[in-house]
């Protein structure tokens, strides 16, 4: 049997920042097993490349969660990566840690030694900011964050009208004060993609000391005597094990992580047992608690050709943004998935923002079918603290067949009414005057959602989506329900640790990717200090 030290299960935020940090220990031998390919796609590089990314046949898990109960019985899909880098490598590249009061919720919910200030060094360690080191950012880490290249006047409108609604201006949405409008930073290095992937695993597989396995599917945790010993898994139709001597570690994320558990013989006791796995242990929260941003997009017709949407359907436009990112690294190739953004407070008993707005200078119906043939923009809200809980299980024992997934989004009224005032807000923004000059009609809702609410409920319900920041299936804790204690120990299980989104208690304020970084360097941290 093949043997190393350190087997990490999953090549994604928490697990490249996990694997990389355990190689800088001297005589360590660390595996990676990654379900995916390597990142040879050049559009995983490009920053706009998410667009042909996300819904890759192959780059891409392409789940669907179960018929959504009060989304009329929509089905949504649910991207995840499948790729060296995991979802780091295909997400919207924004980066965004959450509000301090999030951490410290975590603390209050019994999760010692996980407040902002303790997670704080760590996601200083992790960070390379270009504005330089500052008491709440680093500035030598592994992972680049930096200021977007191009804005835009129709991003800088957006800005504008957000400050003439009140709202202050903000430079920095990981400061202090998550509060106000302002420019995005993202995870981008001399222009081009800087995945978890990027930042840590690379550099480590290319300095030798890290085992990288590319194509392996995980079906199982081997254990023996109440102890991880090792990992199962397939390369195409060949059935390979790895003997681990020191620790596992899980960071599939939140849908994948729970599903290997199961597959494992952890979890459920009656669902295991109607799967017809054996049971190591029953853990009847696993693959529950699970979290998740919903958003809805308005989309306008541009009263000027100023959108991207114009240059995607122009040879001339397509041809002169690759001349120009393939010279300057600049032009709407450097895109993330939101230039502009507001942190907002809709609701009257919110203490801090609880709606996030992304504000995107072009406008499709889905990824899939493409940019409008005509100019035009969307302004994207999100719930940021949602009380729906959804769950993850298995569909059938077979490793290689996908969970089934429910998200039960809107299922609280705290939920519809946040949906709700971010949507009405997101109109008001539309039609001040500093954004409403480069506008020429609303596209969706449109007529289709006059101003009373409980048309514009109807059509949050009918068309909103993901905005694919899944957690909290394995959730930490220090009560007995909780599968993972406070240095990422699986209860009752030893040497098994799980790493990533699923972990976090309750969904940060904000994009998930920096929050599973600082997780896995935490979780190096803590197997560090534990030999």
């Amino acid at each position: 049997m093949d043997e190393t030290d350190v087997v990490v299960i999953g090549s994604g935020s928490a697990g490249s920042a996990v694997a990389g940090r355990l190689s800088e220990i001297p005589g360590l031998r660390v595996t990676v097993l990654e379900a995916g390919s390597r990142d040879t796609n050049p559009w995983l590089h490009v920053p706009v490349g998410y667009a042909k990314t996300m819904y890759h046949p192959t780059l891409s898990w392409n789940y669907m969660t179960e018929p959504e109960p009060e989304l009329g019985g929509r089905s949504i899909p649910w991207p995840r990566g499948r790729v060296l880098g995991g979802s780091s490598a295909i997400n919207g590249l924004i980066y965004i840690r959450g509000q301090a009061e999030d951490y410290d919720h975590w603390r209050q919910l019994g999760c010692t030694g996980w407040s902002f200030e303790d997670c704080l060094p760590w996601f200083r360690r992790a960070q390379r900011q270009e504005r330089g080191a500052s008491d709440l950012h680093g500035g030598d880490g592994p992972l680049s964050t930096t200021d977007l290249r191009d804005k835009g006047a129709l991003s800088q409108a957006f800005i504008n009208a957000a400050l003439e609604l009140g709202f202050p201006a903000n430079d920095d949405f990981n400061g202090r004060v998550q509060e106000g409008a302002g420019w995005y930073q993202v995870t981008v290095r001399d222009g081009f993609r800087c995945s978890a992937a990027t930042a840590y695993l690379k550099p480590a597989v290319k300095a030798g000391r890290v085992r990288l396995i590319t194509d392996a599917h995980v079906t199982r945790i081997l254990v023996e005597n109440g102890r991880a010993v090792g990992v199962a898994y397939r390369v195409g139709n060949e059935e390979r094990q790895i003997r681990a001597t020191r620790e596992v570690v899980l960071s599939g994320g939140a849908i994948n992580s729970p599903q290997i558990m199961m597959l494992s013989g952890f979890g459920p006791a009656a669902h295991l047992a109607e799967m017809g796995i054996e049971v190591q242990r029953d853990m009847p929260e696993l693959g529950r608690n699970l979290q998740d941003h919903y958003q809805a997009r308005l989309m306008y017709r541009a009263s000027q050709r100023v959108s991207m949407n114009e240059r995607v359907n122009s040879w001339i436009g397509m041809a002169t943004m690759g001349v120009q990112y393939a010279l300057t690294r600049r032009g709407p190739l450097t895109f993330a998935a939101g230039t502009a953004g507001l942190f907002a407070r809709v609701l009257p008993q919110s203490a801090t923002p609880d709606v996030q707005f992304h504000f995107i200078p072009w406008s499709a119906d889905t990824v899939k079918e493409g940019l409008h043939k005509w100019p035009g923009f969307t302004i994207s809200v999100c719930q940021l603290r949602p009380e729906s809980r959804g769950e993850v299980t298995l569909a059938s024992p077979d490793p290689m067949a996908k969970p089934r997934m429910v998200a039960r989004y809107l299922s609280t009224e705290t939920d519809r009414q946040c949906m709700l005032e971010g949507a009405k807000l997101a109109r008001r923004l539309a039609r001040t005057k500093a954004l409403g000059a480069f506008i020429e009609a609303e596209y969706a809702p449109g007529a289709a959602a006059p101003d009373t609410d409980e048309a514009m409920l109807d059509f949050v319900r009918r068309t909103g989506g993901t905005i694919y920041h899944p957690t909290s299936t394995c959730r930490m804790g220090s009560d007995e329900g909780a599968i993972v204690d406070t240095e990422l120990r699986v209860r009752g299980v030893e040497r098994l640790r799980i790493a990533d989104a699923s972990i976090m208690p309750t969904v940060v304020s904000g994009n998930t990717n920096a929050g599973c970084i600082m997780i896995g360097e935490r979780c190096a941290d803590f197997i560090r200090r534990a030999a």
